[in-house]
């Protein structure tokens, strides 16, 4: 019973904490965004998924980086940069409004690689 009395105030001042943190209006944030399928991409395992991604021109699309390390989603042609998204960040950007195909690495860790198509 005395530990329980302990631990009560502890997990009050801990879901204080995560409602504050909720509060922000920043487009970086920690807690995942709800992403229209086909809208998001997912940073894990220092690879981009899906690697190919088709979207509309100038759709919002949604990064989540799910990795303990900072990565980018940069298109080598520069039509998009996210900049450098945090661990368990999530950022969001706009595609390009031109059709193509834009590929894009990971300023970072130049060994990721995914692909844009706008239709």
């Amino acid at each position: 019973m005395r530990l329980s009395k302990l631990l009560l105030p502890l997990f009050a001042v801990i879901l204080a904490a995560g409602a504050l943190a909720a509060c922000g209006s920043s487009t970086t944030s920690k807690a995942p965004a709800a992403a229209v399928p086909g809208t998001s991409i997912t940073i894990k395992n220092f690879a981009f998924s899906p690697a190919t991604l088709s979207v509309s021109p100038g759709a919002r699309l949604t990064v989540h980086n799910e990795d303990a390390a900072t990565h980018t989603v940069t298109s080598v042609s520069n039509a998009f940069n996210t900049g450098d998204v945090a661990p368990g960040a999530t950022v969001t950007f706009t595609a390009p409004t031109s059709p193509g195909t834009y590929a894009y690495i990971c300023m970072i860790h130049q060994f990721m690689h995914g692909t844009l198509v706008v239709n």
